[in-house]
Formats: structure tokens, sequence, C-alpha cells
């Protein structure tokens, strides 16, 4: 399933980026590392190893305690609301306004994006659709368990039709034929010339579409060779 619109994707580069909570050890210690368009990153390690730390910095939520994080050539600590608008997320933890449906939610992205047109609903509907959200799309998030909100949070980050996706745990919570839907959008993002850094316990269909798996230990990134990633 190709994507359908044009992604122009810029690198992601970590210059030195180093992250501690107060006077704790470095969580991220000096990392140096460029995300490539049309690349799937997938990032391995313990819990506690600094994923969620990491994608946190990349999405905006945290600032790095020394170094920076560029998108092509914008600062995205400097200029965050400007790298948004080309970034969509899938969070650990996802915290969804409880009183929207997930329809409700999608066109609200795409209207606070100025990106509402007269196809949207059928975009909507569609992805919605393939990734199995059922009839109650209509009903609130509130009363949603934990794989359709699973979903939600999917839709919501491919929905605007971003040029850089960064997923952490995706494919929590989610059936398999839901999972393997999930990883075929991704894939079908990534080949169409996306920016996909994706945090997983579950490596092992993404393991298959991943261009390079990173461990995250110690604060560093380390290649994991494929036999080691499978």
């Amino acid at each position: 399933m190709a994507c359908l619109y044009i992604i122009m994707a810029s690198p992601l580069v970590l210059d030195t980026v180093t992250n501690r909570y107060g006077d704790g050890p470095a969580i991220l210690n000096g990392l140096t590392r460029t995300f490539t368009p049309e690349s799937l990153t997938l990032l391995v390690g313990p819990n506690g190893a600094g994923k969620t730390t990491l994608l946190h910095l990349l999405s905006v939520l945290s600032y790095p305690t020394s170094g920076t994080v560029r998108y092509g050539d914008l600062d995205i600590h400097a200029h965050p609301y400007r790298y948004l608008a080309h970034v969509g997320l899938v969070h650990a933890d996802a915290q969804l306004p409880k009183h929207l449906s997930a329809v409700e939610l999608l066109e609200w992205i795409l209207r606070s994006r100025d990106s509402w047109t007269n196809e949207s609903p059928d975009r909507i509907d569609a992805l919605l659709t393939r990734l199995r959200l059922d009839e109650r799309r209509e009903n609130l998030i509130g009363t949603y368990s934990s794989g359709m909100t699973q979903k939600t949070q999917i839709a919501a980050a491919l929905v605007a039709e971003p040029d850089v996706l960064l997923m952490d745990e995706p494919l929590r919570s989610l059936d398999t034929a839901t999972a393997d839907a999930a990883i075929d959008l991704l894939e079908a993002f990534v080949v169409d010339g996306g920016l996909a850094v994706v945090a997983s316990h579950l490596t092992g269909a993404l393991t298959d579409i991943a261009d390079t798996t990173l461990a995250l230990d110690d604060g560093t990134l380390s290649p994991v060779p494929s036999a080691e990633a499978g």
C-alpha cells in the first residue's frame, strides 16, 4: 500500500547530545547520529536504557542537557512548531482526549494543521478501516480498549501526512492482523521517502523492514548485526 502523498523528509541529526536528570548519570551520553530519509531505524535495549528519553528529545517533549538536534538545518528545540509540522508521533503511554471519538480526533488534527480538504473524510475512513478500527470509531475514546486506543494513536500519527514518524512501542496491544497492517503502512511510508525511528520490544516483524537496528545501553548507541536483531 503506497503513500498517497509526496514525502519530502530531511535528515534528523543528533550532534553530541547528552541528557541527564539533575545531578544523576547521563541517560544519553554524547550521541552523534544521522537518521536519513527512506529509512527505518529500530531502537532496542533493556527497560531504562533511554529509548523513550531519546524519542522524547526527538519529539521535543524534552530538551538535551547539551548538544543539538537538527531537522535539516532547523534546530528542533529552537523552532519546535516548525519541526513538529513534519512529524507524526506514537507515544508509549498515549494520552488521547477521552471526550472525542477517533473520527473527531483525526478531523481536529487535520483542521489544526490547515490540512482539511473535501477528501479528508474519505481519508480518515480509509485509514481507520486499514487499521481495523470498527464501527466504534464514532464512540468516545474514553470508552476504548487499549488496542482501540493504540489503533487511534497510529492513525493520528499518519493522518496529517508527515515526513517523519517517531514511534514508541507502536505494536503494543495490537492484534496480529492490525499489527501486520501497521507494519505495512510503516513500510510503505519508508519506501516512499519517509524517515522513521521506532522503539520496540516486539522486534520480530519490525526487524524485517528496519534498515538499521541500534542498541541503546549505557547512554550510547551501537549497531546490532542483522542476525542478532532478528
